[in-house]
C-alpha cells in the first residue's frame, strides 16, 4: 500500500534582534601644570646614576675635583621648567621667544663674551650628591603621580551625542550643556608646554549664541586627537525615545 508523501511547512521565519547600540562617551581631563614636571624628576634620576659613577671615580682619584656640570645642568633644567610652566607663549610669541634666545647666542659669539664667560664656569661650585638626586626625585615622582592619576582626575568633563557633562568626584555635583552648537577648539599651541607635554594643550568649549558661555580646559593630553573625536561624537544625533 502506497503513502503518500508528507509536506513539510516552513515555519515563520526567526527574528533577528538587533544589539542596542552602546552610547559612546569621550572623558576629557585637564591637567595642572605639574604634568610637565616629569622631565624634572627623570632627569633626577639620570643624574643620580651619572653622580654615583663620578663619586666612585673620586674616591679611586686622589686629588681629583668634582665637576659642576651635572649640578649647573641639573639647577638650568627646573628654572627653565619654573619659566615655560608658568608664562604661557602662545603661536607667534613662541616662535619669538627662540629667535630672542638665538639672537642673543649669535650676539654673545659675535662680541666673544662666551669665551669670559666660559672661563668663569670653573670657579662656580654646584654640587648636588647622589642622595639630594634620589631623593629630591623620589618625591617629586609621588607629588606627580598623585597629581595626574588622583587630583586632576576629581573632576573632568562627560561628552556624550547632544549633551555634555561637568561631574565631580567629590560632593556628586554635576552641570550638564548641551552639545547642539556647542563649538570645540583648540587654543593656540604653546610650542615648550606641546613638546614637555607628548602633544598637550588647552581645549575650549563655547556655547551657541553670541554671548555664549566658554568653558576652557587646561593641560589636555593629546589635545588634537581629542578635538577629533569630539567632533565626530557631537555629530551624532541622540536617540529620543517616545
Amino acid at each position: 500500500m502506497l503513502q503518500a508523501p508528507t509536506t513539510l511547512q516552513a515555519g515563520p521565519a526567526p527574528v533577528l534582534v538587533a544589539p542596542q547600540p552602546v552610547v559612546q562617551e569621550i572623558s576629557v581631563y585637564g591637567h595642572s601644570t605639574l604634568l610637565y614636571w616629569w622631565s624634572a624628576w627623570a632627569f633626577g634620576f639620570v643624574f643620580a646614576a651619572l653622580n654615583a659613577g663620578q663619586e666612585k671615580f673620586l674616591a679611586t682619584a686622589p686629588g681629583a675635583q668634582p665637576s659642576s656640570a651635572l649640578g649647573l645642568t641639573y639647577l638650568a633644567i627646573l628654572l627653565l621648567l619654573i619659566v615655560f610652566t608658568n608664562v604661557r607663549l602662545r603661536g607667534i610669541n613662541s616662535v619669538v621667544a627662540l629667535l630672542s634666545v638665538a639672537f642673543i647666542t649669535v650676539l654673545l659669539a659675535w662680541f666673544g663674551w662666551w669665551d669670559d664667560i666660559a672661563r668663569l664656569i670653573p670657579y662656580l661650585s654646584v654640587h648636588m650628591n647622589t642622595g639630594f638626586y634620589l631623593v629630591f626625585s623620589t618625591g617629586l615622582l609621588l607629588i606627580w603621580l598623585l597629581s595626574f592619576f588622583v587630583f586632576d582626575r576629581m573632576t573632568h568633563w562627560r561628552i556624550r551625542p547632544g549633551q555634555m557633562t561637568e561631574e565631580r568626584l567629590i560632593g556628586g555635583a554635576a552641570e550638564s550643556f548641551d552639545t547642539n552648537g556647542l563649538r570645540f577648539q583648540k587654543l593656540s599651541v604653546d610650542l615648550f608646554r606641546s613638546v614637555l607635554g607628548f602633544g598637550a594643550g588647552d581645549l575650549k568649549a563655547t556655547m551657541a549664541g553670541e554671548r555664549g558661555a566658554a568653558i576652557e580646559l587646561p593641560n589636555v593630553g593629546f589635545v588634537d586627537r581629542r578635538v577629533r573625536a569630539i567632533e565626530k561624537l557631537i555629530a551624532v544625533k541622540p536617540e529620543r525615545t517616545s
